[in-house]
């Protein structure tokens, strides 16, 4: 496993596993980030991700994007 932020433009990737306290991973499923679900980096600006999670598109500063194992 390693961190989203790894992930290239482009690239679909399946999500292995959320680290941190509960209320991050909590959040983070309620925008759609669930194990085993897909997902796509659309874009990575100044650190930033741009990501397309099911019919939606979602934007994660780094921090957030490392608690993502794919």
């Amino acid at each position: 496993m390693m961190p989203l932020t790894m992930a290239r433009r482009g690239e679909t990737v399946t999500i292995q596993g959320i680290t941190g306290k509960d209320e991050v991973r909590q959040h983070l499923v309620e925008l759609g980030f669930l194990v085993n679900g897909e997902i796509t980096v659309v874009n990575r600006i100044g650190g930033n991700f741009i990501l397309q999670v099911k019919d939606g598109r979602v934007a994660l500063d780094r921090s957030m994007a490392n608690r993502i194992m794919i």
